[in-house]
């Protein structure tokens, strides 16, 4: 399971690397011959987007180092760090320039020209983003299971597929968003549509960039593990012989790795000899059917 997550998300962030740099060259030939705001903010947008999937890409790749004495809990945090950066440069280098661009263009408009070449490369950009989208989708299916998709949304630890999720339905939204108003230009012959276009893809990825933002946020912060996991090391806590009661339970989520620290109480009259060796059974136990539980601390007392 663990390993199928981790090739998961390096499968999804791959399919909107490549889908992007190559839109991204095609957004630019076709902005330099056009003249269209919208699709110059469109290829921003796309660059943004090849240069986050290698800053994810490289997050995922450095959380996965392991721990030593300045960082005894590993480097997990740093693929949230790294998802925090890509929200906050969508949010500056595209939404922002979008906008910019969206409002330059309303005061100095301009005529536009060869208007069904960018017509066409974002017809085949919603395609190939497309595929990126449904590439994103399946390799989420396969981590969820049998979850529903926004619960799945709601609890996942994983921030690089909400990240690339977020990424692509962003792209998809500003496409189609752009092609519309390109098209509104062409129909009318009045460039203001195009402008109106850039600003609308930009306000798409200032939403996109706030959502994904907030949602790192508290993985950067501290949360705990997903609730699959936690009921499942209740489960086993509970089903553990010598063990009278939980007092309390606390998990932590360090990218892929989980912390668990939790104050049971043994039932009465064991001896020192046979507390130790149920402790150590039950972490065994622990470690054994949750793979990524990376950390166990179990401290028995008679009170909580």
């Amino acid at each position: 399971m663990v390993s199928s997550t981790h090739d998961s998300t390096v499968r999804a962030i791959l399919y909107a690397f490549l889908a992007n740099f190559g839109i991204a060259i095609a957004k630019s030939w076709a902005a330099w011959l056009t003249g269209s705001g919208s699709m110059l903010a469109e290829a921003i947008h796309s660059y943004a987007d090849t240069g986050n999937q290698v800053l994810l890409y490289l997050g995922l790749r450095q959380s996965q180092k392991p721990a030593d004495d300045e960082h005894p809990l590993g480097y997990g945090k740093l693929s949230y760090f790294w998802s925090f950066i890509v929200a906050i440069l969508l949010f500056s280098m595209g939404g922002i320039f979008s906008i910019y661009e969206g409002v330059h263009k309303l005061q100095h408009p301009e005529p536009l020209t060869y208007v069904w070449v960018a017509i066409l490369v974002l017809s085949l950009a919603i395609l190939l983003e497309g595929s990126s989208l449904f590439g994103a989708l399946t390799e989420i299916r396969k981590v969820r299971g049998a979850r529903p998709f926004r619960e799945w949304l709601k609890h996942t630890r994983n921030s690089e597929l909400v990240v690339v999720l977020g990424e692509d339905i962003g792209a998809q939204l500003g496409l189609i968003v752009a092609l519309c108003f390109l098209v509104a230009a062409k129909i009318t012959g009045n460039p203001y549509y195009d402008a109106l276009g850039s600003i609308c893809i930009g306000v798409i990825l200032i939403v996109i960039s706030a959502f994904v933002a907030s949602r790192v946020k508290s993985l950067l912060v501290g949360r705990s593990a997903d609730p699959d996991i936690q009921d499942a090391i209740a489960a086993i806590i509970e089903s553990q012989e010598g063990i009278e009661s939980v007092f309390k339970t606390i998990t932590m989520q360090f990218g892929p790795d989980t912390m668990l620290a939790a104050k049971i109480k043994l039932r009465d009259g064991l001896s020192i000899e046979e507390a130790v060796a149920s402790i150590n059974a039950l972490e065994r136990e622990l470690k054994n059917r949750i793979p990524k539980l990376r950390w166990c601390f179990i401290e028995p007392d008679v009170e909580d």
